[in-house]
């Protein structure tokens, strides 16, 4: 299995080279070259991008800034000029720090650094993978809903909509109000952002300060929310 692989760097020069030399790696594959971050951002949001190759010094955005502002980013590896910035990247838990430039020998290196990780992500978690469930009683009759189907919890003063993926379009309405449907929730895979909205964590493709994006569908942060969302979401 090949690491779909994209390059973001605002120099074409040093574009191509990179990618020149990455054709040559058998566990590269590469979808993506861009000049600006955020052209390859709806990629690394639609999850499929595995390893990212990302300079640091460019003009619209640092590339630390822009790694930071992924939700859910995919495993970097930074490429630069300046050695200045190493300490910053490895905070950022960077698979690895490239100066430019970029041997051959260092790119390899790198790469299979990035491998050993990516295959480590993939053995199976058994707990991780059970299928939990709960349910709750609508149109009279009690139903079941699956924690990996929810795509958020959306509070209606003594009701919440729960909107699944299995069910575009179709949430189900359940007489309970926001609190205590997050009582049956794990707060390890769930927080509540606002007054009327729980998200999964895991279906988080990108956040501001007052925002969460899930998907394409835009969530609201409350203020007395904020601090506990941006907790949980760092230790993970």
């Amino acid at each position: 299995m090949k690491l779909q692989t994209i390059l973001i760097d605002d120099e074409p020069l040093g574009l191509r080279i990179l990618a020149d030399d990455l054709q040559q790696v058998p566990t590269i594959q590469l979808i993506g070259q861009f000049t600006k971050p955020f052209e390859g951002l709806q990629l690394i949001q639609q999850g499929k991008v595995d390893l990212l190759f990302l300079d640091i010094q460019m003009p619209t955005l640092l590339g630390t800034d822009f790694l930071r502002s992924l939700a859910q980013p995919p495993m970097v590896i930074f490429t630069t000029a300046y050695d200045h910035y190493a300490l910053e990247g490895f905070e950022l838990n960077a698979i690895d720090y490239l100066l430019k430039p970029i041997r051959i020998d260092r790119l390899l290196r790198a790469c299979n650094k990035a491998y050993e990780q990516f295959n480590l992500k993939q053995k199976p978690d058994a707990a991780a993978q059970a299928d939990t469930f709960f349910f709750v009683k609508t149109e009279y009759k009690e139903t079941k809903i699956y924690h990996h189907d929810i795509l958020y919890i959306e509070g209606l003063k003594d009701y919440v909509k729960i909107h699944l993926e299995s069910q575009p379009g179709k949430p189900i309405l359940t007489r309970l109000n926001v609190k205590a449907m997050e009582a049956r929730l794990d707060s390890k895979q769930f927080c509540r952002v606002h007054q009327s909205f729980i998200v999964p964590i895991s279906r988080i493709t990108a956040f501001h300060k007052t925002q969460i994006l899930l998907g394409g569908k835009v969530i609201p942060v409350g203020e007395r929310f904020a601090d506990q969302f941006l907790a949980m979401y760092r230790s993970r």
